[in-house]
């Protein structure tokens, strides 16, 4: 027995594997700090916080990932580039082999979306 067993408080090694973020967790979350280094070229905020991501799924076996974003307008002068700027940042994490970036407009986005930390460095709080 040791002495956490003993002291009724889990094992250091039991309580540091259930800390432990999983394969698909740390890679995921190593691709949303990825779409945090993108900016709006419009707004001096990350997409990520933004809430222009509507979906991020990861296949860690074929190291792929889907995301579906959209753009603040529709008529937003990089629609055209912007989706290949945010793949090539994607495929930069250590993980990834593959990705797609799909634009999406439904439903539009709106402030709502917004992080608040997003909120307030646009002094919107």
């Amino acid at each position: 027995m040791s002495v956490f067993e003993w002291l009724g408080k889990p094992d250091q090694e039991a309580a540091s594997q259930a800390e432990a973020p999983s394969a698909r967790e740390a890679l995921e979350l190593s691709l949303i700090e990825a779409l945090k280094t993108v900016f709006d070229p419009e707004i001096p905020v990350n997409i990520y916080d933004l809430g222009l991501i509507y979906g991020l799924s990861i296949d860690p076996e074929s190291a792929h990932a889907d995301i579906q974003m959209t753009l603040t307008a529709p008529g937003c002068p990089v629609a055209q580039t912007f989706p290949g700027e945010v793949e090539r940042r994607v495929m930069e994490v250590p993980g990834i082999n593959s990705a797609k970036v799909e634009l999406v407009w439904d439903p539009p986005w709106t402030r709502d979306r917004m992080s608040e930390a997003a909120m307030l460095t646009l002094g919107m709080l």
